[in-house]
């Protein structure tokens, strides 16, 4: 089996050998390859993803990457387009993004009632009671993420949690 070396890229290479070599590489290896180019771990395991990358990465380093020209006209593009890339912010392409503010709070379903409601379901001969928390709800004494799996619980079937407890519609519009 044939090993090929990562770390003793010698910068005089030529780009062409760099690239070729791509083709040789495991995907841990390519992984590995990847960390020394961009400095950071990659999420992928995706082998023809990561020779990609790799390989456009060598190119930019050996032959320069985009001008500035280019790349304020692509920024100055991307204001108006309707396209989005995960992970990709808007004018990001050479300019740094700047520092979020705080995170938006997470806003809170319309159909629950305000925390500290308690409320009742009846199932089976028994009545079932339910509090509603900031961001939990208490059931049986045990605190519970979601509506659904304490109706999971009561009725040992799948059940939309709203659908379960009557509260498909908004709670101030009862």
């Amino acid at each position: 089996m044939m090993t090929t070396t990562l770390t003793a890229r010698h910068p005089d290479e030529p780009l062409q050998e760099q690239l070729q070599a791509l083709d040789t590489l495991t995907v841990p290896q390519l992984r590995a390859r990847y960390r020394e180019v961009f400095g950071e771990d990659t999420r992928t395991h995706n082998g023809p993803y990561l020779r990609k990358r790799i390989g456009y990465r060598l190119q930019e380093r050996a032959e320069g990457g985009l001008s500035d020209r280019a790349k304020a006209r692509i920024r100055e593009l991307a204001k108006d387009s309707p396209i989005r890339r995960r992970g990709v912010p808007v004018g990001a392409i050479a300019a740094a993004p700047e520092p979020a503010a705080e995170p938006p709070a997470a806003k809170r379903d319309p159909r629950l009632p305000p925390a500290g409601t308690t409320f009742k379901k009846k199932w089976g001969d028994r009545e079932h009671v339910v509090k509603v928390g900031a961001d939990a709800f208490t059931y049986g004494g045990e605190q519970h993420a979601s509506l659904s799996k304490i109706a999971r619980l009561i009725t040992g079937t799948n059940w939309n949690g709203f659908a379960f407890f009557g509260l498909t519609k908004p709670w101030g519009k009862r």
